[in-house]
């Protein structure tokens, strides 16, 4: 089954989450970039979740945010 990408985004807490699948207390946790989260797959590492902290603040100081991931971007099946 293919995963979607979902995006959220918490104004309160100003985080930005990206997602491929539901978070799960399993996944490893790692900053890749300041105020960037990857959540891993702790068998795989794969990259499935992704937390951007102050989200909305990074675009006063820059109207481009890049993530240092590589992605393979393909239509989901209906």
């Amino acid at each position: 089954m293919e995963e979607k990408l979902t995006l959220k985004y918490d104004r309160e807490g100003d985080i930005l989450y990206i997602s491929k699948i539901s978070p799960y207390k399993e996944q490893e946790s790692e900053e890749i970039e300041d105020g960037v989260i990857a959540r891993l797959n702790p068998t795989t590492n794969e990259t499935e979740n992704l937390e951007v902290l102050f989200f909305s603040k990074r675009f006063q100081v820059s109207n481009v945010f890049e993530i240092p991931i590589k992605t393979d971007w393909r239509m989901v099946n209906s």
